[in-house]
C-alpha cells in the first residue's frame, strides 16, 4: 500500500490507480533556454524516486514528460519575451539549435544522476496542432476571448478555478496589470507575434500567426499520450500557484475533469536560505558540482537525505558529507561476499514501509544502513538486500565491483567511476599512476596521466584512489 501526499486534497491518501497495476505518470519537463540547475534536478530526482517506488511495488508505469521549447515567457503575467527567443538572441544562436543543445544536455544530466528515462519525452513544438485543437475546443465552449496580443482563457467561467492553489496569494502584484485581460488570473492560450519582433518560432493558426502559451502544452500532450484523466501529475512546488491551476482549468473546461487524480510537488533547493534560481544568479549546474570534486551520484545521495516535500539547503559541506556517506556505503558493499545471498524479508518490509509512506527516502536510507550494520545477517544477505533497495535508491550500488579494480601490487583498492569500457592497457595505466601518487612521485604520475589522455580518456581525481574516467 502506497500513501502519497496529494496537493489537490492537501493530505496523504492511499494511492489507487485508475487501471489495476497500470500507472499514467506525467512530469513537467525543463524549459530549455539554458542549462538545468541542480534545483531543477532536485525535482526530477524526486520524480524518479516516485517512479522507482511504483515499479518496485509491481506497477507498470507509463511516464510522459514534456520539454518546453517555446511559449514560456519571462513573467507570469504573459508579458515579456519568450525565454527561448531571448536566450537565442543573447547567444546569437538559432532558436531550434539552442533548444536542441540544452535538451541533449538535460538528457545527459539525467543519465548522470541515474534518472530513469521517461517513456516519452515530447517537445512543445512537436504538438502545435494538438494545442491549436485544444484551444479551438475551449473557444467553442466559450471559455476564451481575444485581446490585442492573444487568445486568453477566462478563469471567471470556472467557479473553482485555483482550487489547488492559495488564491489569496494570487493578486495584481503577482500577475502584474490587467491591461485588456478581463481577470487578473486569466492566462494566454495563444500569443500573437508582434510586428516589431522577428520571432524564429511561430506558426499559423485560426487566430493569426503566433505561438502557444506555456500552460497549454502539458494538457495537449497528456491527452494525446495518457488520456485524461490519468493517475499522477508531478512538478516543482512553484507550479502550485499558477501553472498547474491553469492546466486544471483547461482540462475541466475541455474534458470536464481534473486531468490527474494525484498531484505531487517537490520543494525548493535553497542556497543560504534563498531559493536557487537563475533570476537570483545563485544557481549551480551539475557540471559545477563535478568541478568541485563531487560525482552526480553524491548529489543524488544528498537529495535522498531530505524528504521531497522539505526544502534542502545546498552547500559544499553538505555535499562533502553526502560524498563521505556514499563512499562508506560503497566500501562496505565492496567488502561483502556476494555469493548465494538472500534478500532479508525483515529489512525489505521496513524499507517498503518507509518508501511507501509518501516516499520517505531519509527513513529508507536509515533502513539501508541498519541492514549493513546488522551482524545477524550474512554478508551475502546484506549485499543482496542492498542491491534490491538500490532499485529504488538508484545509487548504482550493483556496479561497484564492475567499477573497482584491485591494485596489482598493493592491498588498497583503486575505484573508477566510469560509464565507458576501459581496455586493460588503460586500467593498468590508472593503477600505475595511483601507485606513483601513493609513493609521492607526482611528476611521474603526471606523465602517466598524459599517456591516459593519449589513449582518448580524461581522468579526474575525486579523492585518494578514486577517479572519474570519461571519453575525451
Amino acid at each position: 500500500m502506497i500513501k502519497l501526499y496529494n496537493s489537490k486534497t492537501r493530505k496523504k491518501e492511499v494511492f489507487k490507480p485508475i487501471k489495476d497495476k497500470k500507472v499514467g505518470l506525467y512530469t513537467c519537463g525543463l524549459t530549455v533556454y539554458d542549462f538545468a540547475h541542480i534545483g531543477n534536478l532536485k525535482t526530477y530526482l524526486f520524480e524518479d524516486l516516485l517512479k522507482r517506488t511504483l515499479l518496485y511495488n509491481g506497477y507498470d508505469v507509463k511516464h510522459v514528460m514534456n520539454i518546453t521549447d517555446v511559449g514560456h515567457l519571462v513573467s507570469d503575467d504573459d508579458t515579456g519575451e519568450d525565454k527561448v527567443e531571448k536566450s537565442a538572441k543573447e547567444k546569437k544562436m538559432d532558436a531550434w539549435e539552442l533548444t536542441e543543445y540544452y535538451t541533449e544536455k538535460f538528457k545527459k544530466d539525467m543519465a548522470s544522476l541515474n534518472i530513469l528515462k521517461p517513456d516519452l519525452l515530447i517537445k512543445a513544438t512537436e504538438t502545435i496542432a494538438e494545442q491549436i485543437k485544444l484551444i479551438q475546443s475551449l473557444e467553442k465552449q466559450k471559455y476564451t476571448y481575444k485581446t490585442e496580443d492573444g487568445i486568453y482563457f477566462n478563469t471567471s467561467k470556472l467557479s473553482d478555478y485555483g482550487e489547488m492553489s492559495n488564491m489569496e496569494k494570487i493578486e495584481a502584484g503577482k500577475r502584474v496589470g490587467l491591461k485588456d485581460k478581463k481577470n487578473v488570473t486569466d492566462f494566454a492560450l495563444w500569443k500573437f507575434s508582434r510586428k516589431d519582433e522577428n520571432r524564429q518560432m511561430e506558426w499559423d493558426s485560426p487566430w493569426g500567426v503566433g505561438f502557444p502559451g506555456w500552460h497549454t502544452e502539458c494538457i495537449a500532450i497528456a491527452e494525446k499520450h495518457l488520456k485524461i484523466p490519468f493517475d499522477i501529475h508531478c512538478g516543482g512546488i512553484d507550479h502550485i500557484e499558477i501553472h498547474h491551476p491553469n492546466e486544471i482549468a483547461q482540462s475541466k473546461a475541455a474534458f470536464g475533469v481534473n486531468p490527474a487524480n494525484f498531484w505531487l510537488h517537490g520543494e525548493f533547493l535553497t542556497v543560504n536560505g534563498q531559493k536557487m534560481s537563475k533570476s537570483k544568479n545563485n544557481f549551480h549546474t551539475l557540471d559545477d558540482i563535478i568541478s568541485m570534486g563531487f560525482s552526480p551520484l553524491n548529489y543524488r545521495y544528498l537529495s535522498l537525505g531530505t524528504h521531497y516535500r522539505n526544502k534542502m539547503n545546498f552547500s559544499k559541506k553538505a555535499m562533502q558529507s553526502a560524498q563521505n556517506s556514499l563512499k562508506r556505503m560503497q566500501n562496505a558493499l565492496t567488502s561483502l561476499d556476494q555469493e548465494d545471498g538472500q534478500i532479508s524479508k525483515k529489512y525489505k518490509d521496513r524499507f517498503l514501509e518507509a518508501i511507501n509512506d509518501d516516499l520517505n527516502s531519509p527513513k529508507a536510507l536509515e533502513v539501508a544502513w541498519k541492514t549493513l550494520k546488522d551482524n545477524s545477517l550474512s554478508d551475502a544477505d546484506k549485499y543482496e538486500t542492498l542491491i534490491d533497495f538500490d532499485n529504488v535508491l538508484g545509487l548504482n550500488l550493483g556496479k561497484i565491483k564492475e567499477d573497482t579494480i584491485s591494485h596489482q601490487t598493493d592491498s588498497y583498492l583503486v575505484k573508477i567511476d566510469t560509464s565507458v569500457n576501459l581496455s586493460e592497457k588503460v586500467k593498468n595505466l590508472i593503477l600505475e599512476r595511483s601507485k606513483l601518487k601513493s609513493e609521492g612521485k607526482y611528476s611521474d604520475a603526471d606523465k602517466i596521466r598524459k599517456e591516459i589522455e593519449k589513449e582518448g580518456y580524461a581522468i579526474k581525481d575525486i579523492d585518494k584512489n578514486y577517479y572519474k574516467i570519461t571519453k575525451k
